[in-house]
């Protein structure tokens, strides 16, 4: 039977090559993604200021949640932190008195803002701020002076050589330094550089410690030298076993570089979310396609397999033969998809920079197991997809198969019909459950989830159905444009399978990209229509590593300023309930002065006060509200993001939160918790107290406010929030899916293609028979022409048509409206390629079709 299976490949390389191609963009796909996958559970990036370190001692940088199931049973799950946990200085005199401890120093640090003398900021690779630390812990790290001497007053700094050169700074140079107050006047007394003369990944800056008594500092962590012959580890188990404590972390060996740079650390968390819903998207795209192109594949070789039925051929040697060439297909495919998926995942590290979900320099762990994996799931696939396809083949009697394999089914069996009809019953329910907008935000967006997919699985299994519906309305239009119009509504009555193959997968395409997509720009459009509403300040100012907290109290005794605030953002964990099990959100949050909501910001109240906001309250957009089961009065039990619990009771439900933040708190409480100690902006409201303007005062005041943002080392004043900066992360989401739509549509493309070219090319002995009667080529092809426009047409428009019920339900969740946002010409790229693949698959064959005599095509063996 092998024997045979490899004489099948090799008589029917055509047949097979749809399959083939699926599963290469399958296996390419999945290894890219299990790379990431890999990437962001081992991120990490070699220790710089930790190098000299033996063990590293931090505050763990996730929260443990107990979460109750649908069951009841509780499930402990981990939730990453994005600001930095600081640690308690008394944690460095638990570790002194282990066995194997030689030295203990403690790494204190604040984020700063540094500026040349004259004002220009200065900063890193990619625009980084540095962060300044206490000298005496430059003993960890591998950094050594190349020029000056080292910080021994309070007024002097040391900062790396590659940031230095990159703002034209020397020894001697004044450098201005910027932390939650005013810009101090600092000397540049020296330049370090890692071991070998390297730029370091991150800019630092060092400091005395009476220095950095002055800039408000956090213990980062506390570093260990071991005793000479003392292992790494086995120093560091026995700090773990002295500390007992399930809120510190201790590092060795990689994880001392996770331990320094938080920013990978946080983004390696993003990926391992990405990566693997890119990939289970992915995954359930190529089930669907595989199921679809194994079917067609065995659809043209019923005879063939009819027959060997028919001398003898056991239904079991059927399935093994099929089989076999599934594994052989899966396997090259896999083995020559892995390559690809290599290819594939330095262009999504890119692109994923590019938007900001990691960092520029994000390292790739590339190791045999995502390869591995790709290929141990592409060829069960194959088989499981064969194997379906082919039961019923399998199963002819002999003494059937010759007839049986001569007409084609005339349509979907019983189970077909009555599954089909579950689905769309199910789909229906699904629908109604939603659209009474009884039920919160994240079950609503959960529903039109699941309604999108029972809809397109429906069609699926209906195909022939939707197919004679589709030729029912639109044959007869197409009849009536002449003899070549005749002809194709006559091929498309005649064999709905066929016309089923084609047009089910433009619908998965249709209806699965026009979701998405059109999902993600009735979410952007909500946000800026509430950025827009909601933004009652007539000035901001801002600046690309944040100001200072203390800028908006200089902004506040400025004439002709009614009310100005600092806007603070971070993020918080919270613990909501869907569909009765218990699930962990993090949340975006940001903080104000309290005496600025409703002056500078209008979050649109729906319920309760904002002005009651404080330090031991906080407010909650409906979206959240929903999400957790909160309403005024009750307590919200959150983890703010450097993993202090806060219990807050809500003050207010406001609406505007896919604008600004799902929750929002008072402004030095959040400030607090985290890394950087600095506003994201001022929002700054002109006028009298009671809102009219206060003449020359007003008119001087951007003049005024221009010249208070000049003493803060890069602030600029602007008239509003942009827009588009505050949808940056929005949009690099909606990026990820339009990442998915386009794998959708490149799969869906195979399938299109492939159904179509091979539909056409069993149509030779028809095309031959009809020049031979004198049919001429034109208008053989003519009849092709309007054969793909009913595909088309059919398959765009119940596609559409499909897409229409699970975006009404995502409007109705985001904006309370059925009406979601489509711009026109996103509509026309999907219709449009989908489109151009049907009638790429139907013509480019056609034509080399009519390219050969027809005497010699009507002999031509099938």
């Amino acid at each position: 039977m092998p024997g045979l299976a490899l004489l099948t490949l090799r008589a029917r390389k055509g047949g097979f090559a749809g399959t083939f191609v699926a599963l290469l963009l399958a296996a390419a796909v999945l290894s890219a993604c299990g790379i990431l996958l890999e990437s962001g559970t081992r991120a990490g990036s070699a220790p710089e200021r930790y190098a000299a370190a033996d063990v590293v001692v931090t505050g763990r940088q996730e929260v443990e949640l107990t979460l109750k199931d649908l069951d009841g049973s509780t499930v402990e799950e981990a939730r990453p932190l994005t600001e930095r946990v600081p640690l308690k200085a008394s944690v460095a005199g638990r570790i002194a008195s282990v066995d194997g401890v030689r030295t203990v120093i403690v790494d204190r640090g604040a984020a700063v803002r540094l500026a040349t003398g004259d004002g220009r900021p200065v900063t890193g690779r990619h625009g980084a701020a540095p962060e300044a630390h206490t000298w005496s812990g430059a003993r960890l790290g591998d950094f050594r002076l190349s020029a000056g001497h080292a910080p021994r007053t309070a007024g002097e700094l040391v900062l790396d050589r590659d940031t230095a050169a990159r703002s034209g700074l020397r020894p001697g140079d004044e450098v201005l330094l910027e932390t939650a107050s005013a810009p101090r006047s600092f000397e540049l007394a020296g330049l370090v550089s890692p071991a070998g003369g390297r730029a370091p990944r991150l800019p630092v800056a060092f400091v005395s410690d009476a220095a950095m008594d002055r800039l408000g500092p956090v213990v980062h962590a506390v570093g260990v030298l071991a005793d000479p012959g003392t292992p790494a580890a086995r120093a560091a188990d026995g700090i773990r076993e002295a500390l007992d404590d399930s809120t510190l972390a201790v590092h060795t060996g990689e994880g001392r570089g996770r331990a320094e740079f938080l920013d990978v650390t946080v983004s390696g968390s993003n990926l391992v979310v990405l990566a693997a819903a890119v990939g289970g998207n992915v995954l359930l795209i190529a089930v669907l396609v595989l199921f679809g192109t194994a079917s067609l594949s065995v659809r043209h070789r019923r005879r063939e397999l009819a027959l060997l039925r028919a001398i003898g051929t056991t239904p079991g040697q059927i399935r093994r033969l099929v089989a076999v060439e599934a594994a052989v297909t899966g396997l090259a495919a896999g083995v020559l998809g892995c390559p690809l998926g290599l290819l594939l995942v330095h262009l999504l590290r890119d692109r994923f920079a590019g938007h900001g979900i990691v960092p520029p320099d994000f390292g790739l762990v590339v190791g045999p197991l995502p390869f591995l994996g790709a290929v141990l799931v592409t060829v069960p696939t194959a088989l499981a997809a064969v194997l379906a396809a082919s039961l019923r083949v399998s199963r002819i009697r002999p003494t059937e198969a010759l007839g049986d394999a001569a007409p084609e089914s005339r349509g979907p069996g019983r189970r077909r019909v009555v599954t089909g009809g579950v689905l769309l019953v199910l789909a229906a329910g699904v629908f109604v459950t939603g659209a009474a907008r009884d039920t919160d935000f994240f079950t609503l967006v959960g529903l039109a989830n699941s309604l999108v997919l029972l809809l397109v699985i429906a069609v699926a299994v209906l195909g022939p159905l939707v197919a004679r519906a589709a030729v029912g309305l639109l044959g007869p239009l197409v009849g009536r444009t002449g003899v070549t119009g005749y002809l194709a509504a006559a091929n498309t009555r005649a064999d709905a399978a066929r016309l089923a193959g084609a047009i089910v997968p433009l619908v998965l395409a249709v209806s699965f990209a026009a979701t998405v997509v059109f999902a993600q720009t009735t979410g952007l459009r909500e946000s800026a229509d509430q950025l827009r509403s909601g933004l009652v300040a007539d000035h901001v100012i801002t600046a690309p590593n944040g100001v200072s907290p203390e800028l908006a109290s200089e902004v506040r005794d400025l004439a002709g300023v009614r009310s100005a605030t600092g806007l603070v953002r971070s993020q918080v964990v919270g613990v909501g309930t869907l569909l009765g099990a218990q699930e962990s959100v993090s949340l975006g949050a940001q903080g104000v002065d309290p005496r600025a909501l409703g002056e500078v910001l209008d979050l649109g109240t729906r319920e309760g006060d904002l002005t009651a906001l404080s330090a031991s309250t906080v407010a909650v957009s409906t979206t959240t509200a929903s999400w957790l089961g909160l309403g005024v009065g009750d307590t919200a039990r959150l983890t703010l993001g450097d993993g202090t619990p806060f219990r807050g009771r809500v003050v207010a439900v406001y609406e505007r939160g896919f604008g600004f933040a799902d929750v929002t708190l008072d402004h030095d409480l959040l400030l607090a918790h985290t890394t950087r100690r600095a506003d994201e902006s001022v929002l700054v409201r002109s006028g009298g107290p009671s809102g009219g303007r206060a003449g020359a005062a007003v008119s001087g005041l951007p003049e005024a406010l221009a010249a208070v943002a000049a003493d803060h080392p890069g602030a600029v004043l602007r008239d509003g929030l942009a827009v588009d900066e505050q949808l940056t992360e929005q949009r690099a989401n909606a990026w990820v899916n339009y990442l998915v739509v386009g794998l959708v549509i490149a799969y869906t493309g195979i399938t299109v293609v492939n159904t179509l070219a091979m539909g056409t090319a069993a149509r030779r002995r028809e095309f031959a028979l009809l020049r031979l009667s004198g049919t001429a080529r034109r208008q053989v092809a003519a009849m092709m022409w309007k054969e793909s426009a009913v595909v088309v047409v059919a398959g765009v428009g119940v596609g559409t048509l499909l897409s229409l019920f699970p975006l009404a339900l995502v409007s109705l969740a985001v904006s309370g409206s059925p009406w979601p946002a489509v711009p026109g010409l996103g509509y026309l790229a999907i219709a449009g390629g989908t489109a151009v693949l049907a009638v790429a698959g139907t013509m480019v064959p056609t034509h080399v079709l009519l390219g050969i005599r027809p005497v010699e095509a009507i002999g031509s063996k099938e």
